[in-house]
């Protein structure tokens, strides 16, 4: 992703990311006619390389990783009608991983945005899993770098990976 002015883009390294890409493009779309836009980054633009949405700053992560949103906990940053639109999205859209932080950002009153929401429970069992087993696409594995030290998220690519380095320390 890059940030430019007030927009990020999205550049798609697999056809995964670009049908999550026409996702979050059609999801948006469909909330603009129900009147809960306010929900969501807007997207602007979807090819197979590219997407380009409003730019929202992200949540910090907690002890370098993402956490669950949990209502009690992140009261001050919820938004108004933030469950009815998540149970909306899980029943009518079947969408999936939306307690994720690192789905979202804050809008200008300090409130949940989400700015990753196109991946769907179909998407993720039928193609997200199989790559992610055969070491194509990352899981997430939380334990210390072999650099830096540090306990944090490492992306993990297949069972035979034994790169325990972070982002920050190479690898990608």
């Amino acid at each position: 992703m890059y940030k430019v002015s007030d927009y990020v883009v999205k550049v798609n390294l697999h056809p995964i990311g670009y049908t999550q890409s026409k996702n979050e493009l059609d999801l948006y779309n469909a909330m603009m006619e129900q009147g809960l836009y306010d929900l969501f980054a807007r997207t602007y633009y979807v090819d197979e390389y590219i997407s380009i949405q409003r730019y929202y700053e992200p949540l910090e992560m907690k002890y370098n990783q993402s956490f669950e949103i949990d209502l009690s906990r992140e009261e001050k940053l919820i938004p108004n009608l933030y469950e009815e639109v998540l149970t909306l999205l899980d029943q009518e859209f079947n969408s999936f991983d939306l307690k994720d932080s690192s789905n979202y950002g804050l809008n200008n009153e300090g409130k949940l945005i989400l700015i990753d929401y196109g991946m769907n429970k179909k998407l993720y069992e039928e193609q997200w899993v199989p790559s992610a087993e055969n070491g194509i696409l990352p899981q997430i594995d939380y334990d210390f770098c072999t650099v830096c030290e540090s306990k944090k998220e490492l992306r993990m690519y297949g069972e035979n990976d034994r790169d325990k380095r972070c982002y920050s320390c190479g690898k990608e």
